[in-house]
């Protein structure tokens, strides 16, 4: 019994031991699937309770691919934006990069444009000089006499310009002189042309010119008129008499620019009166409301009223002298007085007639203009003639 169970346990351990090469055998044997049956064969498992488990995962699964996506998504919208702007600022910096090339282009063209035509020029010089080198080296050499009649000839040249520019200058100073002088003509004719037009509207209505003038002027106008025409008769007399005479018109004159000070002569006349001492004008223009006022009069002492007085009414007999003591104002008035004499002596400078023109050679006036309209135009031709027959070497 016992042998016979070892044999067959030893049966079944040489059974099992040759079923995995069996199995190994069997494997060679059998083709290999193709990819297709594979895939078949995995899509299609059995039903069982392993098939629940796969679809919780499948479905675990499928969540978080779809969290994957949209944060993939979000990600490159992000991307996205960050890179439009770089391309954006890129592109800026590009533009920006481009103008300023450009603008370094057009210098560079402008500075090589320069130095090309200075290099033009100083070829150009350049071959002038070695032109001129040549001309000069295949030229003779120019004797002593030779320059000197060059240097005569420049020198000639060099006076016939100056004459050129002076002569020019004096016909543009006769034309601005012309001009002047036409438009002082052309004034005179136009007041002469509007007299003549008044005078024959006159003469028209039958009425005196003279006195349809004076109509335009009133009364004190007249009268001042006519006193000036008296003072201007009675010192026109420019003769020399003696200085007495000299000094006496000169006063009279230098009165004409003195104004009396009423105000200060009011003041004083009232003090004298005994009255108050305003500044009006009471005393020189009388009115009876301003004399019968009582602010017009004030007590006034004796003293002060009788030394007002004996300073207002001086006679031979006062023993009053040398105290008066003038204002600022007059002081300034008298020293600009003098001032203005001193320059105007220093100015005046009496025009005599002919003074200017030395030698008479005129018989009268109308001759004298005459003579000066013949030397304007001739004395340039002239002058050598005059010269040798007041010399005496004239033939």
């Amino acid at each position: 019994m016992p042998a016979t169970r070892s044999k067959k346990k030893g049966s079944t351990k040489k059974s099992k031991a040759a079923e995995p090469q069996n199995a190994e055998v069997a494997e060679e044997s059998q083709p290999i699937p193709q990819e297709d049956e594979m895939a078949v064969d995995y899509e299609a498992p059995a039903p069982g309770p392993s098939s629940s488990s796969s679809s919780k995962e499948g479905a675990s699964e499928s969540s978080t691919s779809t969290t994957l996506k949209e944060a993939v998504s979000h990600v490159m919208e992000e991307a996205e934006t960050v890179v439009e702007k770089v391309v954006e600022k890129a592109v800026e910096k590009v533009e920006d990069v481009v103008a300023a090339a450009g603008q370094f282009v057009e210098k560079m063209d402008g500075v090589e444009s320069t130095s090309t035509s200075k290099e033009e020029s100083r070829s150009q010089s350049a071959e002038a000089e070695g032109e001129g080198e040549e001309s000069e080296s295949s030229k003779p050499k120019m004797t002593l006499e030779e320059r000197r009649a060059k240097m005569e000839e420049l020198r000639k040249k060099m006076v016939a310009g100056t004459k050129a520019n002076r002569q020019s200058l004096a016909e543009e100073a006769a034309k601005a002189k012309l001009n002047a002088r036409e438009l002082a003509r052309l004034e005179r004719q136009r007041k002469l042309a509007e007299t003549l037009r008044l005078k024959a509207d006159a003469e028209e209505r039958g009425e005196d010119v003279e006195r349809q003038k004076n109509w335009e002027y009133t009364i004190e106008e007249n009268d001042e008129w006519e006193k000036k025409l008296a003072r201007k008769k009675r010192r026109a007399d420019f003769e020399f008499h003696d200085d007495a005479h000299a000094a006496r018109r000169r006063y009279k004159k230098d009165l004409d620019h003195i104004k009396p000070d009423l105000e200060a002569y009011n003041r004083q006349k009232a003090t004298a009166m005994g009255m108050n001492p305003s500044g009006s004008t009471a005393l020189t223009a009388f009115s009876s409301t301003e004399v019968g006022s009582s602010s017009a009069v004030r007590a006034v002492s004796s003293e002060e009223q009788r030394i007002a007085a004996e300073n207002l009414y001086r006679d031979a007999n006062t023993l009053i002298y040398g105290d008066n003591k003038p204002s600022e104002e007059a002081i300034d008035r008298v020293v600009g007085k003098i001032n203005k004499d001193i320059e105007k002596k220093a100015k005046f400078h009496r025009k005599r007639v002919n003074e200017e023109e030395g030698d008479i050679t005129y018989i009268n006036e109308h001759n004298r203009v005459f003579n000066k309209k013949i030397s304007r135009y001739y004395d340039k031709y002239t002058a050598e003639i005059r010269a040798s027959f007041e010399r005496g070497t004239a033939l």
